[in-house]
């Protein structure tokens, strides 16, 4: 039986160690919506203390242990599922992102716009004030192969473009995925995929919900109306070779998944050598 869910807004963050970025994220998500919104802090073993002071100074704030590093979509898995049914819509966000004023309203009217959308991504600058390609294609076998062999040697490549596409097309668009960094999704559709595949720690984890939710019927939506700041890397800093290392475990799993069977063995195994020979490259 499909569960009826409510109107009532969520935001669900993974934390890791945030640091200041958590009361910045608080601070600006304030900001972000007219609505009240309530935030599961989903921690995967923070030790630096600011998880639990946003919890103790925010009434609207609730921190819920995961009772590890689940990773980034297994957090968020424990955070969503700790929410009840009042709540239909869940933003699911890293505690690093700044939220422009209206941002989040701006995703739920676009919601209006595209009764089919499931996910809905807002327009993630860097820093900079670059804009980050958070809006791209699902990756095909040989678009994957051309921007991983010659995405950090051409960066201009065909293959890199086509797959950033959303670096340069800003428009309100249907997308192959949003990045996990920042978006707004329908618990409806959230559940009907069951979450993210936990078995992506890192990375990965949101080009595989994209793609799984437009399999189901849904549809990703770019909302560049809609706008946020990523910091970037600030849990994963620390363990950088980690996290090279689990970028390319989890576009090995992504590409198996889905090239299964006797037939793509041999693929499997160019594609697993090429991604440790890489691995090793930019590691050494």
């Amino acid at each position: 039986m499909t569960e009826t869910y409510g109107a009532e807004i969520a935001v669900v963050t993974v934390t890791y160690s945030p640091g200041e970025t958590m009361d910045r994220f608080l601070d600006t998500l304030e900001k972000a919506t007219t609505r009240p919104v309530h935030v599961i802090l989903a921690d995967n073993g923070s030790t630096d203390g600011a998880p639990e002071a946003a919890a103790e100074a925010r009434a609207n704030v609730e921190l819920v242990r995961t009772g590890g590093n689940l990773g980034y979509g297994g957090g968020a898995n424990r955070g969503v599922a700790a929410l009840d049914s009042s709540y239909g819509w869940v933003v699911i966000s890293n505690p690093d992102v700044e939220w422009e004023p209206g941002s989040l309203d701006e995703l739920i009217a676009a919601a209006d716009r595209w009764p089919r959308g499931g996910a809905f991504g807002p327009l993630i600058t860097e820093p900079s004030g670059a804009v980050y390609p958070s809006a791209r294609e699902v990756p095909s076998l040989g678009k994957g192969i051309g921007h991983g062999v010659l995405g950090k040697v051409w960066p201009g490549n065909p293959w890199t473009r086509a797959y950033k596409q959303s670096a340069s097309d800003v428009r309100e668009r249907v997308a192959g995925w949003l990045s996990g960094s920042c978006f707004l999704i329908r618990r409806e559709a959230f559940d009907s995929v069951d979450g993210f595949d936990s078995r992506y720690f890192m990375y990965f984890e949101d080009v595989d919900l994209g793609e799984r939710l437009g399999r189901a019927g849904w549809q990703n939506v770019y909302v560049p109306s809609a706008k946020v700041m990523h910091v970037q890397g600030v849990s994963t800093a620390k363990a950088s070779s980690k996290m090279l290392a689990a970028h390319h475990e989890s576009a090995y799993r992504f590409i198996a998944d889905r090239h299964q069977g006797a037939l793509w063995a041999p693929v499997r195994a160019v594609i697993k050598a090429g991604l440790a020979l890489r691995l090793k490259l930019e590691t050494r």
